[in-house]
């Protein structure tokens, strides 16, 4: 966002097709994935000035989707000019870009923009003033109020925080492949020691790459990175169904994979950029955060399977399991039957995406407790079979990145 005078010109770089076929950003995380699928796949294969056209008579529809005010006065964009991608690879996302204006009245001090929650995420920067703004706004969020004159910069501190947010979000909900990573290492081993042995190792390493990929000293295109993350995953679930415990190799591995996921993180991050004044908090805070969105996952499956873990190693009375573990299937039935609007919308994806998982591990639980004098019976009812499903989405996730 920059002021010319008396009026404030944005330049945006965005993925075009995702808008004018309708993709509410906010309710898939794969576009493939999505009721207007088709829609998009054909905008993709448009030549440049045939999608452009498209856009001119979209572009209507946007400006109504988009709120920009100037001291609490609605202003209107202006669309000035469009420039679309290159037709390359349709399986790799088109970057365009746009370019509008909206008026500013007479004597403007201040501004606050945002669109529509469909529209997912917007970073917004200002430029051309001393200490700008510089913002990460969540989807249908509107920016703080932006002093034209600048010295709307935020600290260190203040952007450290910011982005925690940001990459606990990057984890949950929108990680999948990195949750089901985490999972696979969990089920391995009920014991704590191994799973905080690999969980360490796993954060140095993504820590490393991440840092080094954010400062541009390590480049690898995501058609490579995706399909081994898809990898890494296969293998960490194949090897909880044939080893029980922590294999001398496992660390190294598991160690390796971090470097994947590192640069997994680092494409998020270089979708939308860091601030250039506060790199170093920002970088910092989203690390935190995606190692907070970790721990989340960990805590919620140990917290699941817990009942049934003291039942194994008889702690516990297993008629409180069976108890306990019916109303969480109750629950999470209910939760998939209602499909609850506020839970959607907070998890930004459809209920049931969470909830049935947690549906059969809930339900593999009380098999385990129901066989519970047999050796192993949390392994053999709960770990492996829980393993298994994660190599199986794995498995599809990589022959889906590399031949779909």
């Amino acid at each position: 966002m920059t002021q010319d005078g008396d009026q404030l010109q944005f330049d945006v770089r965005l993925n075009l097709e995702s808008f004018i076929a309708g993709i509410d950003m906010t309710d898939v995380s794969d576009t493939a994935l999505s009721a207007e699928a088709s829609t998009y796949d054909a905008l993709r294969a448009m030549e440049p000035a045939a999608l452009e056209a498209r856009f001119q008579t979209f572009w209507p529809q946007m400006a109504e989707s988009m709120t920009i005010t100037a001291d609490g006065v609605a202003i209107t964009p202006e669309l000035i000019g469009v420039a679309v991608g290159p037709l390359g690879d349709i399986e790799v996302t088109r970057a365009s870009e746009i370019s509008f204006t909206a008026a500013l009245p007479a004597g403007s001090k201040e501004v606050q923009v945002g669109w529509a929650k469909e529209f997912g995420v917007l970073v917004l920067r200002q430029m051309g003033v001393e200490a700008p703004y510089d913002g990460y706004l969540e989807a249908g969020a509107l920016s703080d109020p932006i002093v034209l004159a600048g010295g709307g910069q935020a600290t260190g501190w203040e952007t450290f925080v910011s982005y925690i947010p940001v990459g606990f979000d990057h984890i949950v909900p929108k990680g999948l492949d990195h949750i089901l990573f985490v999972l696979g290492l969990f089920f391995l081993s009920s014991k704590m020691r191994p799973l905080l042995l690999q969980i360490s190792l796993f954060t140095l390493a993504h820590t490393i790459t991440l840092a080094l990929a954010a400062l541009g000293y390590v480049v690898l295109p995501g058609s490579i990175v995706e399909p081994l993350i898809a990898a890494s995953i296969v293998y960490v679930a194949v090897e909880n169904i044939f080893l029980s415990n922590l294999s001398r190799w496992r660390p190294f591995v598991v160690f390796g994979f971090g470097l994947l996921h590192g640069l997994g993180f680092a494409s998020v991050l270089a979708e939308f950029g860091l601030p250039e004044a506060s790199f170093v908090p920002a970088l910092i805070g989203f690390n935190i955060g995606v190692e907070l969105g970790q721990l989340a996952v960990i805590i919620v499956m140990f917290l699941c399977v817990w009942q049934a873990l003291r039942v194994d190693r008889g702690e516990n009375e297993a008629s409180q399991g069976f108890v306990l573990y019916g109303v969480l299937i109750a629950t999470a039935a209910a939760l998939i039957w209602l499909n609850p609007i506020g839970l959607v919308d907070a998890m930004e994806a459809p209920v049931w995406l969470f909830a049935a998982p947690l549906l059969v591990i809930f339900v593999l639980c009380v098999g385990s407790i129901q066989l519970r004098d047999h050796v192993a019976a949390f392994r053999r009812l709960v770990a492996i079979p829980a393993s298994a499903a994660i190599a199986f989405v794995g498995a599809y996730w990589f022959i889906e990145r590399v031949f779909l």
